[in-house]
């Protein structure tokens, strides 16, 4: 089979999609697919079109090209007269049988990706333009998993400039999550104990985006539940050494411990799946997806948002849920393509 791997791009997770890209790309070769690297933002003006699938294929190498343009995210974000998809990018997906996502942060997971490609006619991995759109923006996902009856943290959405931010105003009491609406890998999330730091924690929300969360802080254990066409794989917890789990813990090697199975009982492990697969339903999710949530001591659950293109390093979570079910790494890589050539 012919995959492009789609990876990079200009969001804050733009080294973590290059990681699982390298991942998903070796694992799909190790399996004799002709599966080959390319940066969705950057392309490849070099690539041969008349041999883009070759089956001698350097990873590393294509890796590596890849990283040339890491200097160049910043000017390409402050340039925003040019075309998202680099050069050949589109050539090259509509050339392949299906291409597999490894997109994280908004600009793989907000839709408009999967929205271009369905115009063109191209197959992908995960879910489609709309419930990608709806998982992105944390407000909208709040709204949609509470109407699908799955639990959420209480709290409030604010746009900079317009609505006030008064902690007394908004209802709630420290400790308070602030966290921007659109991001991803925990980018742009802070826990304030005080006005002094939660006056901090808004200026720096605010200058990554113009729409912030704030929310009450649960004070409990970290979950995961990933779901392969909508059934939820075995619950996966979370527990970092230190602090919560931001985006340093999650990419820091023995930053964090992580247990699959959790340590739950098997009534919370099916409550918890239960919610997971409501709330895959509530935002019209197919192929695969996950979802994360707190529990607090009296095991009282919370779903803090959606992933619909989780991480796909070897060691990230869905992955090692996976592998409790016995998939090994590079056949989970293979199942995430059969679920999704199904939705055509």
């Amino acid at each position: 089979m012919k995959v492009v791997v789609l990876c990079g791009g200009v969001s804050t997770e733009r080294a973590i999609s290059i990681v699982s890209g390298v991942g998903v790309c070796k694992a799909l070769r190790s399996r004799g697919h002709e599966a080959i690297l390319l940066d969705v933002f950057f392309g490849n003006e070099d690539a041969d079109l008349m041999d883009a699938f070759p089956e001698d294929y350097d990873v590393d190498g294509a890796a590596k090209y890849i990283h040339t343009f890491d200097s160049r995210v910043a000017s390409a974000v402050a340039n925003r007269s040019r075309s998202f998809f680099g050069a050949n990018v589109i050539t090259l997906c509509r050339m392949a049988d299906i291409v597999f996502l490894a997109l994280h942060g908004e600009n793989g997971e907000n839709g408009k990706v999967q929205a271009t490609f369905d115009l063109h006619k191209i197959k992908y991995t995960g879910t489609g333009y709309m419930s990608s759109a709806l998982s992105m923006d944390k407000t909208l996902t709040k709204i949609m998993l509470e109407h699908g009856n799955v639990p959420v943290p209480h709290g409030t959405t604010v746009h900079k400039g317009y609505d006030s931010v008064d902690i007394h105003d908004i209802g709630l009491s420290y400790p308070v999550v602030v966290k921007v609406a659109c991001g991803g890998s925990s980018v742009g999330v802070y826990i304030a104990q005080n006005d002094d730091e939660y006056v901090a924690a808004l200026d720096q929300a605010f200058e990554l985006e113009d729409e912030v969360i704030i929310e009450e802080y649960i004070n409990g254990r970290e979950f995961s539940v990933g779901l392969i066409d909508g059934k939820a794989l075995p619950v996966i917890e979370i527990v970092p050494k230190a602090g919560f789990y931001d985006y340093k813990n999650k990419y820091t090697a023995g930053a964090t411990d992580e247990y699959c199975p959790a340590r739950i009982s098997e009534e919370l492990t099916r409550k918890m799946q239960h919610y997971a697969e409501e709330g895959y339903r509530a935002l019209f999710m197919k192929s695969y997806a996950r979802l994360d949530f707190m529990m607090d001591a009296d095991g009282e659950m919370y779903c803090l948002e959606a992933n619909t293109l989780p991480g796909m390093t070897p060691t990230s979570l869905m992955p090692q849920e996976a592998a409790v079910l016995g998939m090994d790494y590079p056949t989970f890589c293979e199942k995430l393509i059969e679920v999704s050539l199904a939705k055509y």
